[in-house]
């Protein structure tokens, strides 16, 4: 992976070597983080794409499916630290990017940086926050950097949000406005395991969700390279219009108040670029368009009140969309 950021060519197109290497790095991660979560290896691949495409996470789950030991088992397999925030009703904004403190000792002010500033950062429960906590992330999710009394700082790189929220207890929560829903880049859920990997996780001895086992196989540099380079992989204009075709048609659907913005299909077009390096392509074909639609783009189609009472869901819409909006087809000259 070091001639990804080394190399010559690097500000060239991704060539077949550049891809087999980043499809190793990537198998590496995903191994790894599977020490401590079983079972789930589709999702797992699924945040470590986004975690590479510079983009963050939204987990829907209800408690005890390992969302938290997910999001420390990325952050051991990339060798980055992990920070944690349990988002309650009275946590302040200060308590997420950090504040400036008097020392007495040495009578300056100096910043003492809040849990944003690692790697990967765990927002537990964030529906739990008032919405001024809420948008206390909103700069650091979308600009990489804190502004705290006019002097702004950079977090690290690479930089994740894995957030979580429990969509069955909703007492006491804070819906995310659209605007900080359009800052995750995909939303997904782990989910219960099949028979046997429960089975597994349940017999005595098993490594499952044991972070401390999960092996460190990267460093963030190196995954920082690797990102950098996948952002001059190939996509067609066909592909490109597909893309704009799906956002237009879920926008334009009798049933969404709102759809993807631009931003959200710039958003999926850099997880198609990772996607394809990971299943090793140094291009982009239609089948990984429909499979990263539903996570990038559902959670940003809002749908009108009379189409929720009528029990539409978004998903609905975005699978209906990829049903009617036909893929571009092999060139046949």
């Amino acid at each position: 992976m070091t001639a990804i950021a080394d190399s010559p060519r690097a500000s060239g197109p991704v060539t077949e070597t550049d891809v087999a290497e980043f499809r190793r790095l990537h198998q590496r991660l995903g191994d790894a983080v599977e020490v401590a979560v079983h079972g789930k290896r589709a999702t797992v691949d699924l945040v470590l794409v986004a975690a590479i495409a510079g983009g963050h996470v939204l987990l829907e789950d209800v408690p005890g499916t390992g969302k938290t030991t997910l999001a420390r088992a990325v952050a051991r397999a990339l060798g980055g630290e992990m920070r944690r925030v349990q988002f309650t009703p009275d946590l302040l904004p200060s308590d997420v990017t950090g504040t400036t403190v008097f020392d007495p000792r040495s009578g300056e002010v100096r910043f003492r940086p809040g849990p944003v500033f690692a790697h990967v950062v765990l927002a537990d429960e964030i529906n739990r926050a008032a919405a001024k906590t809420q948008s206390a992330l909103l700069e650091v999710m979308e600009e990489r950097t804190v502004t705290v009394d006019g002097s702004t700082r950079a977090v690290p790189d690479p930089f994740v949000v894995i957030a979580t929220q429990n969509p069955v207890d909703l007492d006491g929560t804070y819906r995310l406005p659209e605007a900080q829903l359009d800052r995750f880049l995909v939303r997904t859920a782990l989910g219960y395991p099949d028979a046997e990997h429960e089975l597994d996780v349940l017999r005595p001895g098993s490594h499952a969700g044991r972070v401390d086992d999960v092996p460190v196989v990267s460093t963030p540099g190196v995954v920082a390279a690797a990102a950098q380079r996948l952002t001059m992989l190939h996509v067609a204009d066909p592909l490109l219009r597909y893309v704009r075709e799906i956002g237009v048609a879920i926008r334009t659907d009798p049933r969404v108040r709102l759809g993807a913005s631009t931003r959200g299909l710039k958003a999926l077009v850099r997880c198609l670029q990772v996607y394809a390096a990971s299943q090793g392509r140094h291009y982009v074909v239609p089948h990984d368009v429909q499979r990263l639609v539903e996570p990038v783009l559902a959670h940003r189609t809002v749908l009108t009140r009379d189409a929720l009472l009528a029990g539409h869901r978004p998903v609905d819409v975005v699978h209906e969309v990829l049903d009617t909006v036909h893929p571009p087809q092999p060139d046949q000259s």
